[in-house]
């Protein structure tokens, strides 16, 4: 299989090098020679569009990381959860029990359900265009400029689901010049990767680029008793990009994207004994268990199989109206399929298998108004989006009736449809009051209308189960939202700035899409952030740079989704599912990020994040005193902090040889909201061990000879070298069964990789 992919791979490529005309010729967007790379961007400054308009990362009022495709391989990230640690308070992990989303959180901010009736808090853009879901997130880093991370609210120019912060992903314009690189990785699990891009002028006024990639590996949990395992990877991705720049004043780019991803389960360690219905035992599970060797066990009749497929088209299109004046257009749309199986269990027995299928389209249109003239810069848009997601689930659960019912068969089916219409109008200003004195200020309008429709049924061969009808959920409702900003920045000399922000950012309200019951099927309201933040962004003598931040974040009706119990018309349990306005939660932090070249060649880096994060009011009359503000914030640790370093030996005509590593460190973090036992129904104080994790550290290293040209390198990187053991997300659904379950990051893993550029 590896072998025809190669061959497949290495000759499409092959032909359209071989079709590349040798002569380059003129065009507005110039592209650095293959042979001399860029700088990584730990050491050099680097050009951001984090407000919209092209500006300095250090003149930047904001906390913003910025990595090139340099700084993307000296961190060894090969998708966007390689950006794990390198960005302090950012936690972005494969999401649970999928192979297709990812779980992203900034500042203690986030939203790791993946259900299409759960928006994100931290919103992912590809080329100025926004991905309305979590799933088809966890994209390989394929020919890229850079990748902005945006930490705060981000309310004013990027609108809703930006509470959080935001990832923009800004792929390679084709520029005056034929280049193109070729990579192929082999590694331990059957880790097999190639990838490829080819770029350049086919006229004076027209440019394309191509670009595609195959990545897989092996499982890294295995099953001992059937013959399968799970957790692996099997991608293929496509990109195609057209440049036409008729004038200098006028310029088109039209990209198309596909993905598509057919891998296995994605499975992890059940932390209970599971039960039945009634609570009697169906199968006896260690609590809590401290080890985990990467084996696990599904359900046998279960398809070994989550699928995605993932598509969609752009045009960006900007006009300089005057010197000072330009308009831009964004127009997009996606789509994005999934067919995903699920062992939330992680165990042989039908207790919390299901099947999610969701077929989602969107459709977006960005205009966009950029000046720039003396002490003046501004940028104002209106934006559209119109997203339409048609879902069908399946629950099985024959093993949960248990004998009390006479083990009867449990089927329940959901379907439903999702319609969302959003509308936005926004500006953002900078003036220079006096030389070195800036202000700024935003401010931007959303009206968002959700119109939803459920149906839910039960079949099963207990006449208990099925004696109450199919019920219908068709709520619509629609929610308006002001989100200001405003900053102040002073430029201390050439190479230091301080600066004090304030800004606000909202999440859409919506309707709950898990509910067991009528009664829970519910709507909640729109989630808001008000953060304060003030900053130092500095480079000292030349080799030194400091960035340093401090922030604190009133957080307010964040939804949490909540399990508990109650019993339906026949007095039978019913476990529900519900999502509530939690209240308030104040988050607080400083962050550290700092890159030093004391000598020609070596780089030290490290990223340091801080955060107190507590809930004030979290209203439950489950637990003691009505109160449920003692638990610990998931996905919110004290510390985030990575140490890095790299070293490049010139080797005169021999080449050059780089020496680099990182260490890793998170402290302990909740991985669910719900962390805290509830006994008969009765919420305590006790903790669930399961559902943490302590602190660890992870280790990475890389050794790399490239030729004196630089058009050939060979590589040998490894990560987790000390194999280390640790969860990233858990899921807490103890009221079906008593199931709870926590998935891991991946054990030590080694590769080879070798470049040719062209």
């Amino acid at each position: 299989m590896k072998t025809r992919h190669a061959w497949l791979y290495g000759t499409a490529l092959a032909a359209v090098a071989a079709a590349t005309p040798a002569v380059a010729q003129d065009q507005p967007a110039p592209v650095t020679d293959a042979a001399a790379p860029d700088q990584d961007s730990g050491a050099q400054d680097i050009i951001v569009t984090a407000r919209r308009t092209s500006e300095n990362l250090q003149r930047v009022p904001g906390s913003v990381s910025a990595f090139n495709a340099q700084a993307l391989d000296r961190i060894q990230a090969t998708d966007t959860t390689g950006l794990q640690g390198a960005v302090p308070n950012l936690n972005i992990v494969q999401g649970r029990g999928s192979s297709d989303a990812t779980n992203i959180y900034i500042r203690g901010i986030g939203q790791p359900d993946a259900l299409q009736t759960f928006d994100p808090a931290v919103g992912f853009y590809v080329d100025g265009v926004y991905y309305s879901r979590i799933r088809g997130t966890q994209l390989d880093l394929l020919d890229l400029e850079r990748v902005e991370v945006l930490r705060g609210p981000q309310g004013t120019l990027y609108g809703k689901n930006t509470i959080g912060g935001a990832i923009s992903v800004v792929t390679q314009r084709p520029g005056n010049e034929w280049h193109g690189s070729l990579t192929a990785t082999v590694g331990n699990y059957g880790e097999f990767d190639l990838r490829g891009s080819v770029s350049g002028p086919i006229s004076d006024t027209v440019s394309i680029g191509l670009a595609a990639l195959h990545a897989e590996h092996g499982n890294y949990v295995d099953d001992q008793v059937l013959d399968r395992g799970y957790n692996n990877k099997n991608t293929e991705a496509y990109r195609a990009r057209l440049a036409f720049t008729p004038s200098s004043r006028f310029r088109l780019d039209i990209i198309g994207d596909y993905t598509r991803d057919d891998a296995h389960l994605n499975v992890g360690q059940p932390l209970n004994p599971l039960t039945d219905l009634f609570g009697l035992p169906l199968l006896t599970l260690p609590t809590n268990p401290q080890d985990y060797d990467f084996t696990g066990r599904t359900t046998p009749t279960l398809p070994n199989s989550t699928k995605l497929r993932h598509w969609g088209l752009s045009a960006n299109m900007v006009y300089d109206l005057t010197d000072a004046l330009t308009l831009r257009s964004i127009t997009a749309y996606r789509e994005l399929k999934t067919d995903d199986y699920i062992d939330i269990d992680a165990t042989q027995l039908e207790v919390g298998d299901v099947f999610v299928g969701v077929d989602q389209n969107q459709f977006s249109q960005e205009f966009q108004l950029n000046y720039n003239s003396g002490p003046l810069q501004a940028v104002a848009g209106l934006y559209y989006l119109r997203e339409h997601i048609v879902s069908h689930q399946e629950a099985f659960a024959d093993d949960l009736i248990g004998p009390l019912l006479g083990n009867a068969t449990f089927l329940r089916t959901i379907d439903d449809n999702l319609v969302t219409d959003s509308y936005a109008a926004y500006i953002n200003a900078s003036y220079e009051i006096v030389p070195s004195l800036r202000l700024s200020l935003g401010a931007r309008y959303t009206h968002e209308n959700k119109d939803y429709f459920r149906t839910t049924s039960t079949f099963s061969s207990s006449p208990l189960l099925t004696s109450v009808a199919p019920f219908v959920f068709a709520p619509e409702d629609n929610w308006d939202n002001f989100s200001p900003m405003a900053s102040i920045d002073y430029q201390i000399g050439r190479n230091a700035m301080i600066y004090a922000r304030v800004a606000r950012g909202f999440k859409s309200g919506g309707f709950n899409g898990r509910g067991n019951s009528l009664p829970e099927a519910t709507e909640y309201d729109p989630e808001t952030v008000t953060s304060y933040e003030a900053g130092i962004r500095s480079t000292i003598a030349g080799q030194l740079r400091l960035n340093l931040t401090g922030f604190y974040n009133d957080y307010k009706n964040f939804q949490a989704r909540v399990a508990g119990t109650d019993t339906d018309s026949n007095g039978l349990p019913l476990p529900t599912l519900g999502v509530i306005n939690a209240g308030v939660l104040h988050i607080s932090g400083v962050e550290l990020e700092a890159s030093w070249t004391p000598v020609r060649g070596l780089l030290i880096d490290s990223q340091i994040g801080y955060l107190d994060a507590n809930y004030k009011v979290f209203a439950d009359d489950r637990f003691p005193n009505g109160s449920r503000a003692f638990q610990t914030p998931a996905f919110a640790p004290h510390w985030t902090m990575r140490f890095g370093g790299q070293y490049e030996a010139d080797l005169g005509g021999s080449g050059h040889l780089i020496f680099g590593g990182q260490a890793r460190y998170r402290s302990t973090q909740a991985l669910a909201i719900d962390n805290t036992l509830i006994v008969g129904g009765v919420g305590t104080t006790t903790r669930i061990d399961g559902l943490f994790q302590g602190g660890y550290w992870l280790f990475d290293a890389r050794v790399e000879w490239q030729s004196p040209s630089r058009r050939f390198s060979l590589g040998l990187y490894g990560q987790n070298l000390s194999d280390e053991v640790y969860k990233t997300d858990g899921q807490e659904f103890s009221s079906v069964g008593n199931i709870r379950t926590a998935y891991y990051g991946a054990p030590r893993t080694w590769f080879v990789r070798g470049t040719i550029r062209f």
